[in-house]
């Protein structure tokens, strides 16, 4: 009886995890990232922020002294949000990063800029970015970035 309850509520917990999609959020600037992690809570998701690009791939188990093959992280984030002007590492780098690894390359990539170049935008979305976003972000573009998540 006892495994059997665990066993549904460990059930219960996936169950919580898929209504609650988890977004990582990566930005240089305080300000922009705390007021993208406040839009995806606001819109009912788990938030993780990341400051740049190489604290991201940690994070995701993508650094360069960690095992590309780490399955563990895979499952804990449905989205991930970089800004493209970061120090150290570009989002265009990380988002190149992250659609050479087998086990990250599923996981949509959302590019966010202050700057609209076309040329810029063309070469993230050529390079797999789910979309290109100008910022400031608003409620209504986090909500549209979660029913896409709901329906992927």
């Amino acid at each position: 009886m006892d495994a059997a309850s665990a066993a549904s509520s460990s059930t219960k917990g996936v169950m919580e995890n898929v209504e609650q999609p988890h977004v990582l959020a990566v930005d240089d600037n305080l300000i922009d990232r705390k007021l993208i992690e406040q839009l995806f809570i606001n819109s009912s998701c788990k938030v993780t922020t990341a400051e740049n690009g190489r604290r991201a791939l940690e994070f995701l188990g993508l650094g360069d002294d960690q095992n590309n093959t780490l399955e563990s992280r895979v499952s804990k984030v449905n989205l991930i949000i970089t800004d493209y002007c970061m120090p150290g590492m570009t989002g265009y780098e990380l988002l190149k990063r992250i659609k050479e690894s087998s086990v990250m390359k599923e996981v949509p990539v959302v590019i966010v800029s202050s700057e609209n170049v076309p040329t810029r935008i063309n070469k993230c979305l050529e390079e797999g970015a789910q979309m290109f976003m100008l910022k400031p972000l608003k409620q209504s573009d986090v909500k549209k970035l979660r029913c896409q998540l709901m329906n992927s």
